[in-house]
């Protein structure tokens, strides 16, 4: 148990953490590539309003009057940006170009991009690296490009650094996350160390008078003979060893070290001769009893406890079963899954909260009259299910109707 909880620890902290992570590269992600666009849409925005070329660099522009983007309007940037510019028609056919900043561009390669971005819905947009801008003018429709493979390159490059960065520091915290685990989870350790040692020792301790006093109990009966008194001691002295046998296998079942006999067996016989035993007493109970078990259903486990899970169930439906109610037993395959299924009437579902029912000593009677059960057999029965790699959920199948279903993996 304290491994499972350990594990799960380590797990949600390092979701958690990875989640922020990947919030922090998406954020960053899209905040580069904007800043990116806007670099560029302010390239093709001076180039289109000077008729697809740089204007020529006013030679009085004072530095405490910079230009609005670095560098743009210097005397070096015709030469450090590609660009080239073309008019084109309503059909996207070439009518004239200005390719004098741009040397690698083809005259075929320059028809493409003009196509497919006079087909392009948008006003801006990339195509091959290229971000392009179109607008109308009085000699047909002009469209820049300018070359942005230098800077996609360089961003792309920045957001693989930032990826490095934080899945080192995700791989680091997670070291750390495990190395202090065990200490995160010591005091839940420590508090459930004692209370399996209260438990066993608590066996050994009430055990041995017990014993003795049902022991006296027959000695007693033999000399004095039998009588009303000495019938309620020994019902609640039968009933105390129940409870602390009951006790002792929940503690061993949190034990995750704790082995299962794994074996094939037959797990449609195996429910047919346990449904068999409970027919007399649901019959003395006025319940109706059913079965719905298809045949051939072979399953690798502890036949026992298996079988231990599947009468903690019957038990629990023949005893709370509304009366001259009906109780239907099922196991079938899912996803190739054996399921085990039981089913009651039971008019009071809607007021229970289901997701308890499994819990340790709880009872939906709140008044917690004797009722002939300590309220384990269901966390008993889920933690045979765990053990086998598998679980139990309990549910309302229809008004009226309660549900149990072990699926076994």
């Amino acid at each position: 148990m304290i491994y499972s909880l350990q594990k799960r620890f380590i797990k949600i902290t390092a979701f958690s953490i990875g989640i922020v992570f990947a919030v922090i590269f998406t954020v960053i992600a899209l905040l580069s590539f904007f800043q990116l666009n806007r670099g560029m849409d302010m390239l093709t925005d001076i180039l289109s309003e000077n008729g697809g070329s740089f204007p020529e660099p006013d030679q009085d522009v004072k530095p405490e009057n910079p230009p609005r983007a670095p560098g743009e309007l210097g005397p070096e940037t015709m030469f450090s940006i590609r660009f080239f510019a073309v008019w084109t028609d309503d059909d996207g056919k070439v009518i004239r170009e200005n390719t004098e900043q741009i040397s690698s561009v083809s005259e075929t390669e320059i028809q493409e991009y003009a196509e497919k971005a006079a087909r392009a819905g948008k006003e801006r947009g990339w195509t091959e690296g290229y971000r392009y801008k179109k607008t109308d003018t009085e000699y047909g429709k002009l469209i820049i490009f300018v070359n942005g493979e230098t800077n996609t390159g360089m961003t792309r490059q920045i957001l693989y650094t930032v990826f490095l960065v934080l899945t080192a520091s995700f791989l680091c915290i997670l070291l750390l996350i495990i190395l202090i685990s065990k200490r995160a989870v010591r005091p839940v350790a420590e508090a459930f160390e004692k209370q399996k040692q209260f438990v066993t020792d608590a066996n050994h301790e009430l055990k041995t008078p017990l014993t003795l006093i049902l022991s006296n109990l027959d000695i007693i009966e033999a000399e004095t003979g039998k009588n009303e008194w000495l019938d309620d001691i020994r019902s609640e002295g039968e009933r105390m060893g129940e409870l602390i046998g009951q006790l002792v296998m929940l503690s061993r079942m949190d034990e995750d070290t704790s082995d299962i006999i794994s074996e094939v067996f037959d797990l449609s016989a195996m429910a047919t001769d346990v449904v068999s035993e409970f027919e007399n007493l649901s019959a003395e109970k006025g319940k109706n009893l059913s079965a719905d078990i298809t045949d051939g259903i072979f399953y690798q486990g502890d036949e026992g406890m298996i079988r231990r899970l599947l009468s903690v169930l019957l038990d629990n439906a023949v005893k709370y079963c509304d009366p001259k109610g009906s109780i239907c037993v099922r196991v079938y395959y899912k996803s190739r899954n054996p399921v085990i299924s039981v089913e009651n009437t039971y008019a009071d579902v809607d007021s229970i909260p289901l997701n308890r029912l499994f819990d340790r000593f709880y009872r939906a009677d709140k008044a917690r009259t004797y009722s002939g059960n300590f309220g384990v057999g269901l966390s008993i029965a889920k933690g045979i299910a765990q053990k086998h790699k598998g679980d139990i959920t309990a549910y309302r199948k229809e008004p009226g109707i309660i549900g149990f279903r072990a699926v076994l993996k």
